[in-house]
């Protein structure tokens, strides 16, 4: 055989190892997800055998007759698009008598330092802090500053912070979350409330494929995380921590409890937080019977460039640096194990999906080649038409589960679109495995973190939340 033969040879050949080594991972991330989803669908059933399914109300937590004061840190660098607007709106909708913003600036972002005094002109509930570094640096120094800020206040005007609660520049805070705060610290070290990204309509598959995700995420996988009682990691966005857990992470720390060289320092601080005995709760609290959730809101990313940007610091901070950075946890907490390496998975389910990308492609390229020289198409080995059989199934179940948990907060259009945005938040994980891989090497070679954060936009049609 030679010319076109030995062409069709190759290309099969590598098809075909491409598309078993494809199969492999896919199965083993398939059931991997589906072991996921039997947790959560026991859980559920076990709820429905006790009756008890409802979810708690914001009624449930009135405001109390002595509320601890909870103060909010936002690190801001570049913010002034959105910064004030999100101030205006927090200042408006918070339901909670006794709270206090603290906004982190840097001395070289003087359009971000005047949209947050013009607000704390107006509002002594408002207290701007700028540090003394340029920025960007990261998140976590940022909010370092901030830490520094609350002590010298607390010191000097005698008062303690119950919590400290961490929110974004571009978040639309929930009214009633303070209330939920104040109810839960206490009892618990840490809360999260759920997360729920805003679709932008004008780029509905980048915008709204994070919609997906946190849907998934926070309606199942963090549910299952409490479930197992493994470490709950935190969003970075509607958490709050305890003052005294803060304090004694600080004080093991150096005086800061924010890693300042972590590009995740959310995540790895629920963990930490775990690690130390230190409880935490995943809070789903509905505004009324049947109502919706009391969650933060924001845009995420809606462009290519800047959710694979979004996507590589998650990337880097989670399942590259975070593994070098926090370990595992006690050799017998299998839960735990197994919830942080479904976290790390990511770069090796990018090295599957591109894996089985080539191989659909090669596989049309290979098609292409036996009609033109007329040549047979051998058919598939048993053993791996029955893997990928195995896998079809458990990728549709995948689709109705994404669709289900998508369509439950954002309604049957959204779920529609959900099955199509899987595929668009592959192609940026994709991207962003590249290019974490890339900036994970210079980070090795002594390259310091930096905040490389995107732009953002602040909802332009703020309504409050009712029942």
């Amino acid at each position: 055989m030679g010319g076109w033969g030995d062409v069709i040879v190759v290309v099969d050949v590598i098809a075909r190892e491409a598309m078993l080594f494809a199969a492999i991972g896919f199965l083993i991330g398939g059931l991997d997800d589906l072991a996921v989803d039997a947790v959560y669908l026991w859980h559920r059933g076990a709820r429905r055998l006790s009756r008890n399914t409802a979810l708690p109300t914001l009624g449930e937590y009135p405001v109390a007759a002595n509320p601890g004061r909870l103060v909010v840190f936002v690190a801001a660098w570049d913010e002034s698009a959105v910064i004030g607007a999100m101030l205006r709106t927090a200042l408006a909708r918070f339901d909670h008598p006794d709270y206090r913003l603290y906004v982190g600036c840097y001395p070289n972002d003087p359009a971000t330092v005047q949209a947050v005094g013009a607000v704390a002109e107006r509002d002594a509930r408002v207290r701007l802090v700028i540090g003394g570094n340029s920025g960007p640096t990261t998140k976590a120094d940022c909010l370092n500053t901030v830490w520094r800020a609350l002590l010298r206040d607390e010191a000097a005007d005698g008062w303690r912070a119950k919590a400290v609660v961490l929110h974004d520049a571009e978040d639309l805070v929930h009214p009633g979350e303070l209330r939920v705060f104040d109810a839960l610290i206490g009892p618990h070290c840490v809360v999260q409330l759920p997360v729920l990204p805003l679709i932008d309509q004008r780029a509905r598959l980048v915008s709204g494929h994070y919609a997906d995700e946190f849907a998934e995420s926070h309606g199942k996988t963090l549910i299952v995380r409490q479930v197992l009682r493994a470490g709950l990691p935190l969003a970075g966005v509607g958490c709050a921590i305890e003052r005294a857990c803060l304090e004694r992470i600080a004080a093991a720390r150096g005086g800061t409890p924010f890693d300042a060289a972590s590009l995740t320092e959310d995540y790895e601080l629920g963990l930490q937080i775990a690690a130390l005995g230190g409880t935490g709760v995943f809070a789903r609290v509905a505004e009324c019977n049947g109502g919706p959730l009391v969650a933060v809101r924001a845009y995420f990313p809606s462009k290519l460039e800047t959710a694979v940007r979004q996507k590589t610091r998650w990337m880097i901070g989670i399942a590259l640096a975070g593994w070098d950075r926090i370990g595992w946890s006690r050799w017998r907490d299998w839960r735990d194990h197994w919830m942080r390496m479904r976290d790390r998975r990511a770069p090796l389910a990018v090295v599957v999906l591109t894996a089985a990308y080539c191989a659909a492609a090669l596989w049309l390229v290979s098609v292409a080649l036996h009609l033109a020289t007329g040549e047979a198409i051998a058919p598939l080995a048993e053993p791996l038409a029955l893997l990928l059989s195995i896998n079809a199934s458990l990728f549709l179940w995948r689709l109705a589960v994404r669709a289900t948990f998508t369509g439950r907060v954002y309604g049957k259009r959204q779920a529609a679109w959900s099955i199509v945005r899987l595929f668009v938040g592959n192609l940026i994980a994709i991207a962003a495995a590249q290019r974490a891989l890339v900036r994970y090497i210079a980070m090795l070679r002594g390259s310091p973190p930096r905040w490389d954060k995107t732009a953002h936009v602040f909802p332009d049609d703020v309504v409050r939340d009712t029942c």
